[in-house]
């Protein structure tokens, strides 16, 4: 639960008049204010309240997400998650043992110490790899459960404005002014500026260098944009490893056959395992029960029967090759071998293949139960095996090519393989269930075209599916199949895809150690300095051999790359465009005035994608059908840099024209996480409209600032009003969120005729001067300001002003209210703003082939946004606009 810092009662309102009676000195005013500010803050010692805020709680969780971490679950919910995640997580890792030898020694084994030399990298780049970076750091780095370099990104963004889209508003701030700040800034605003001086002046090195690489991020268009390429480059990648992954493990697996069947020919291999490619890829929509209890006991079999084998294969044939666990073999193997030696790096970065599926999959495991799991159930047993083959080849180097099914025993073939399909299946599940994820987190923030995103689950909201993309995969995984046959050129492919991933991973745990952890900038430099330098060497390794298969996923990626940067760009543009022609709110008045305007009833959501204003395409409408709603909401659905956003939370609202001003026109702003599913559409209208009521009662009851153009609305809240005390303190009985309107109703209004509402003016406030509040865009959301705090039961209210409720002003708000609900009742008309986009006249070439045919052709085979929200044809309208960009 985040903490909020609340002042003692007459605390920061005496300082405050001490400092307001003090008389400024010209010649030393910037003195004056530091101490002013200085005598303030360091004040009586601050009372710690709960703050019942979700997405501040999300918003600060930089690491660990939530009891991601494990650290308050008990050692039965731990073990059982530990063995569930075996079942989802491990499936790929676990299954590489069958084909790293073979793809390291494609040209045979020179000198049996060769042996000695990759097993000793094997051992120490997987632990380097797998357990010190990835179970041990990026873990840490969750943003909230979710991993992955799109999940960096977020966490990444919410701690500095990195997005190219300027949709930016004050409510996703991650920091806000402390409550005490407030107080002085509000009493005297000539210390905002020595608020930011002293903050600055008093930060340790750590937040300077955060601050630092904060306003680098920010206002470097050049670093931003490049961090948002190498982020969709690493995305691009993932998804292209969603296709080699299936198809080298089941490949592998199926290879096998021929130990039995010697007459089986390369051709009849491949069309086998294309056929368990197109069974698996069928089976997606029925989707995958991400608990694990189906796939956790065939994986931990798997296993174990690895790590058995392994520690046989050891006794019975050289115990000698436990010498690797020296280091020294391995500058022995590169002086051995040269420049071969080096290329051989290629296949040894297999081993640690699905380490960025272990990341980006982790969801709804936590890191305890990860760390347990895998240091004492993958690590053993995949190590194990990788020494017994060692132990296997030191006998017959030979039999290299087939190393994991010739050095099984036996009379365990027919079940080994079984099992090695099944590992394989399930490894090539989880690369999958991950490309989904990674598509729709892109989808939401605006990075990919929209296409249809399935939950195949109730119970977990990352479970998703999407047909079209799928069938892509797998029309991407059998032709590669197809055209490759082998397993060693599929493997070029894949140590591309993932160790392009993993550096990039680096590149972004270093920004967040940076900006997010504050971590000691030795460490930094060292971690940075280690997995770099190894991982650029193995990637110069795979790129020697590019011709040989290296060319695979960049032929794959380059499209995916060019679709979501074309789709971003169109994206950005077309949001500035409609940003830099706004309506204003006096225009909207001055439209809603017209004579010949007719007002037709019911509700009317207009959807736009615009956050800071009313769209160009309004006034368009307006023009050719002079008709509006008699209630009109412009709504904009925003995906925010967070994995959920709460109910609670959801919406946003501001008022454009009263009910006097001639018509009832609000903007709105419904908040969703990157995992959060649309609702359907006559939900989401119910939801968004029985909001609006509690907006309404809140505004009316509590006083909100008349608006004017461009000024910020103030409304007062019960989260500044819980920091005030003292005499004429009035109980008031709160609603809960989760209540019915009208249930909330009725007791609001019982309430107010109990009570006459009459408060004390706050010592700081003059007479007839309006309260002083928070400002709505630094609130949850005006709709909850006082259901807030009803979590907390009652609390003690004091008004910052003198209100009188009389008997009209409440038939008021209840007529206010009962008019919306009428209007629900007759009826909600879905106003889609479809815009046009099409290159400027004197645009370049390049622009206008990308915009006006690239963008086109995509636009026009995506889904169109009525079925993205679910919204019925027979309550649909479409306005349409040409935007010139």
């Amino acid at each position: 639960m985040a903490q909020v810092q609340v002042q003692p009662a007459g605390a920061t309102s005496t300082l405050l008049e001490m400092m307001m009676m003090k008389k400024p000195q010209a010649s030393s005013c910037c003195s004056d204010d530091m101490a002013d500010l200085e005598r303030a803050l360091e004040a009586a010692a601050p009372t710690t309240v709960p703050r019942q805020d979700s997405l501040y709680r999300d918003a600060t969780r930089a690491a660990g997400g939530g009891n991601h971490d494990g650290q308050q679950d008990g050692w039965a919910r731990t073990l059982r998650l530990a063995f569930q995640c075996v079942g989802v997580l491990y499936g790929d890792i676990g299954t590489s043992p069958l084909y790293v030898y073979s793809s390291t020694f494609t040209g045979g084994i020179r000198h049996t110490d060769d042996l000695l030399g990759v097993l000793s990298l094997i051992i120490y780049s997987f632990l380097l790899f797998t357990i010190i970076k990835y179970v041990y750091i990026a873990l840490r780095a969750n943003d909230d459960g979710d991993g992955g370099t799109l999940a960096l990104y977020s966490l990444i963004s919410r701690h500095a404005k990195v997005s190219l889209v300027p949709n930016h508003q004050a409510e996703d701030e991650l920091m806000h002014i402390n409550g005490d700040d407030e107080a002085v800034l509000a009493a005297k605003p000539s210390l905002r500026g020595s608020v930011r001086r002293r903050t600055v002046q008093l930060a340790s090195p750590r937040e300077q260098r955060a601050q630092w690489v904060k306003q680098l991020l920010e206002t470097s268009k050049p670093v931003r944009i490049s961090l948002f390429l190498l982020t969709v480059l690493a995305t691009a990648m993932v998804i292209t490893d969603a296709c080699l992954t299936p198809a080298i493990s089941v490949l592998s697996a199926v290879g096998g056959l021929k130990e039995k069947a010697p007459n089986l020919t390369t051709d009849q291999i491949v069309w086998i395992t294309v056929a368990i490619l197109v069974l698996l890829f069928a089976v997606q929509r029925f989707g995958t029960d991400k608990v694990g209890y189906l796939f956790a006991p065939v994986v931990l079999l798997w296993l174990l029967l690895i790590g058995g084998v392994g520690v046989y294969n050891l006794l019975r044939h050289d115990v000698g090759v436990l010498r690797a666990f020296n280091p020294k073999y391995i500058p022995d193997y590169f002086r051995r071998n040269g420049r071969d030696g080096w290329v051989s790096l290629g296949g040894v970065l297999l081993c640690f293949t699905g380490t960025e599926a272990l990341f980006a999959d982790l969801g709804y495991f936590s890191v305890r139960s990860i760390q347990l799991s895998f240091a004492f159930g993958l690590v053993p047993a995949v190590l194990l095996a990788y020494i017994g083959q060692a132990a296997f080849l030191r006998r017959y180097p030979d039999q290299v090519a087939s190393t994991f099914y010739q050095s099984t025993p036996e009379a365990l073939f027919w079940p080994t393989f079984v099992l090695a399909l099944a590992a394989s299946v399930i490894g090539s599940q989880a690369m999958i269930s991950c490309a989904f994820a990674t598509i729709s987190h892109s989808q939401a923030l605006g990075c990919f075209p929209r296409v249809k995103v399935l939950h195949t689950s109730r119970q977990y909201q990352g479970q998703v599916y999407i047909p079209e993309v799928n069938l892509l995969l797998a029309l991407a995984a059998c032709v590669v199949t197809l055209a490759a046959k082998t397993t060693a050129v599929i493997a070029e492919a894949h140590g591309i895809c993932v160790i392009l991933v993993m550096l990039i991973t680096t590149l972004l745990l270093t920004l967040v150690m940076l900006l997010v952890w504050r971590v000691n900038a030795a460490w930094v430099a060292l971690f940075f300095a280690v997995f770099a330098a190894a991982e650029s060497a193995y990637l110069s390794s795979v790129l020697y051999r590019f011709a040989h298969g290296g060319y695979i996923p960049v032929a794959m990626s380059a499209p995916l790359v060019g679709v979501m940067v074309l789709w971003h760009y169109v994206h950005v543009r077309r949001y500035e465009y409609e940003l830099e022609r706004t309506v204003s709110h006096e225009s909207v008045r001055e439209l809603l005035a017209r004579r010949d305007l007719v007002r037709a009833p019911g509700v009317g959501l207009f959807y736009t994608e615009l956050v800071q204003g009313i769209p160009p395409v309004f006034p368009h409408l307006v023009e050719k059908i002079p008709s509006v709603h008699a209630v009109l909401l412009f709504v904009s659905v925003k995906h925010l840099p967070v994995p959920h956003v709460d109910a609670a939370e959801r919406f946003l609202f501001r008022q454009v024209v009263a009910a006097g001003d001639g018509g009832r026109v609000f903007r709105c702003v419904a908040r969703y996480g990157y995992r959060d599913p649309l609702e359907e559409a006559r939900d989401f209208a119910g939801s968004l409209v029985e909001r609006l009521q509690y907006y309404v009662r809140d505004v009316n009851l509590y006083g909100v600032e008349h608006q004017q153009a461009g000024a910020r609305v103030s409304y007062p809240s019960s989260r500044c009003d819980s920091k005030r005390s003292g005499g004429g303190n009035m109980s008031m009985m709160m609603m809960r969120p989760s209540a019915s309107y009208t249930e909330s109703r009725a007791r609001m209004t019982t309430m107010l005729g109990l009570h006459s509402a009459s408060c004390t003016e706050q010592p700081l406030q003059r007479a007839g001067s309006r309260p002083a509040g928070v400002f709505a865009e630094e609130m949850m959301t005006p709709a909850e300001s006082f259901s807030e705090l009803s979590r907390m039961g009652s609390v003690h209210f004091q008004a910052a002003a003198k209100m009188e409720m009389s008997l009209e002003e409440m038939a008021r708000i209840e007529e206010e209210q009962r008019f919306l609900e009428r209007e629900m009742d007759k009826g909600v008309v879905y106003i889609l703003g479809e815009a046009e986009v099409v290159a400027r006249p004197h645009s370049s070439l390049l622009n206008k082939v990308m915009v006006n045919y690239a963008y086109a052709f995509l636009r026009n085979n995506c889904r169109q946004g009525e079925k993205m929200l679910a919204i019925p044809k027979g309550q649909l309208l479409k306005v349409g606009m040409t935007y010139e960009i």
